[in-house]
C-alpha cells in the first residue's frame, strides 16, 4: 500500500488531510521532525512527502531536496495571496505539488497518487507492455498489479489469486509470444524501483535492502546483474529507463527456461 510521509506541525492540518485521503488515497505516515522523516525514508517505501513551508524553513527543504532530489515533495497549507514568493521557491527548489487545506481537501489523494514515485515510476514504464511484448489480457492485468507491489516480492501464488487463474496457468500465460517470464518481470520492477530510490544520495544499497525486502545486500546485487548486467551502485545513474533499456537487450529470460 502507498505512504506519503508528512511533516506538519499542525494538528488540524493533519486531521483535515486524513479526512481527504479516506476515500481511497495513500496512506498517511505523521513525522514530527526532519530526522524521524528522513529515518522513515530509510526503511520503508515512501511514496511522496507532504510537507508545510510554515513549518519548514527555505535552508531546511534546500538540504532535505539535497539528500532526496527524487522523493515527491508536496506542499500543504492554508495559503493566503502573499504567499505567492514563498510558494514560488518552494516551486524552485522542486515541489512537484501544492495543495491548499480546505480548498483541495475532497481531491487531495487523487493529486498525491497523481504526483508520487509510483506514478512516476508507472510514466517511465509506460511503454513496457509493447517492449516487452505483453499482448493478452492476463499479462496486462498482471503487470498491473505488479506495477503497485515493489516494496515486496510478489508471489506468484497470490498473483494467481488475485487474478483468479490457476498459479499455472498464470506462469503459462505470462510468457507466451515471446514474452518474458513472470520472475524476470516481477524483477524487472522491482530493480525499476530501486533505481528511482538509490538516485537519493540519502539511501544507499543497504537502505534499499530494507526498503524493498530483499534479504540481503548479495541478493540485490544478484537480481540487478540478473536484469541489467550491472552493479546495484550504478542503479542510480542507469535510472528507471535505463534499467529497462539494458533488461530488453538481453536479459529477459531466465536460465531455467
Amino acid at each position: 500500500m502507498a505512504v506519503v510521509a508528512t511533516l506538519l506541525n499542525s494538528r488540524p492540518g493533519l486531521s483535515s488531510l486524513r479526512r481527504s485521503f479516506l476515500r481511497g488515497g495513500p496512506r498517511l505516515l505523521p513525522c514530527r521532525t526532519r530526522a524521524q522523516l528522513e529515518a522513515a525514508l530509510s526503511s520503508r517505501l515512501i511514496d511522496a512527502v507532504l510537507l508545510a513551508p510554515a513549518d519548514l524553513p527555505l535552508p531546511d527543504l534546500r538540504a532535505f531536496r539535497a539528500r532526496f532530489p527524487a522523493i515527491p515533495v508536496i506542499a500543504w497549507g492554508a495559503f493566503r495571496p502573499d504567499d505567492g514568493e514563498l510558494l514560488a521557491h518552494w516551486e524552485r527548489e522542486g515541489a512537484a505539488l501544492v495543495l491548499v487545506d480546505g480548498v483541495d481537501d475532497a481531491v487531495a489523494g487523487d493529486l498525491v497518487r497523481r504526483a508520487s514515485l509510483t506514478a512516476a515510476r508507472r510514466a517511465l514504464l509506460a511503454d513496457a507492455p509493447r517492449v516487452l511484448r505483453l499482448t493478452h489480457p492476463l499479462q496486462h492485468r498482471t503487470w498491473e498489479l505488479l506495477l503497485d507491489q515493489t516494496d515486496h516480492p510478489a508471489r506468484t501464488s497470490e498473483l494467481a489469486a488475485a487474478l483468479a487463474v490457476s498459479r499455472e496457468h498464470l506462469s503459462r500465460q505470462f510468457g507466451a509470444g515471446g514474452a518474458p517470464n513472470l520472475k524476470r518481470v516481477i524483477d524487472l520492477i522491482r530493480v525499476a524501483a530501486a533505481a528511482q530510490l538509490l538516485a537519493n544520495p540519502g539511501l544507499d544499497v543497504a537502505a534499499v535492502v530494507r526498503i524493498l525486502d530483499f534479504a540481503s545486500p548479495s541478493h540485490l546485487e544478484r537480481t540487478v546483474r540478473r536484469i541489467t548486467g550491472q552493479s546495484a551502485r550504478d542503479l542510480g545513474g542507469l535510472g528507471v529507463r535505463g534499467v529497462l533499456g539494458a533488461f530488453t537487450r538481453g536479459k529477459t529470460r531466465s536460465r531455467r527456461e
